[in-house]
């Protein structure tokens, strides 16, 4: 039974120094081979620490107390079952729910607030920059009224047309409330 408990305190901690030395290496190799793990509590990371944690517990029962084989084994299970599922509802669950994107549709740009960079003739076209997130993004754009906007030039974005921005100029007037 010892050389059970031995073998999977050695290979969780296998594990978890490739996943850490190599884990993106080996994450594009198997592009796609693992997905039927794809349960939300079979993630390697929750699997990996309850073998670790079974053959840990395991050496540690075995070797300090005087209880059968069968005691230590269950004990030992119950212990990988529970820092499991600590580590599932307290890491993985939470860094799942983490992920954010950077990433916007042109057509969520409609009502948002630009200046204009480069500047936009009555029927051609030039560029507006807007503050998305953390950042800025240029994007080309024509003058929904069909007027001249100067390069500075305060504008809302009225309409996504194939891909371009249709502008108008922003009416700022003072003691208005929107």
């Amino acid at each position: 039974m010892e050389t059970l408990f031995w073998s999977c305190l050695a290979g969780g901690i296998l594990f978890a120094v490739v996943s850490v030395v190599l884990g993106d290496l080996v994450s594009h190799a198997l592009d796609g081979l693992l997905d039927f793990l794809s349960v939300d509590f079979l993630k390697p990371m929750v699997i990996a620490s309850a073998v670790t944690v079974f053959g840990g517990a395991g050496v540690l029962l075995e070797r300090y107390t005087g209880w059968g084989g069968l005691a230590v084994v269950l004990l030992s299970i119950a212990a990988a079952v529970i820092i499991s599922a600590l580590v599932y509802w307290f890491y993985v669950r939470p860094m799942d729910n983490s992920e954010n994107s950077t990433a916007y549709s042109i057509r969520e740009l409609s009502g948002r607030i630009g200046e204009v960079t480069i500047p936009i003739p009555e029927s051609g076209f030039g560029e507006v920059m807007i503050k998305l997130g953390a950042g800025n993004t240029l994007h080309i754009a024509s003058s929904f009224d069909r007027c001249l906007l100067a390069a500075g030039t305060r504008v809302v974005v009225v309409d996504v047309l194939d891909g371009v921005l249709r502008v108008a100029k922003l009416d700022e007037r003072k003691g208005d409330v929107v």
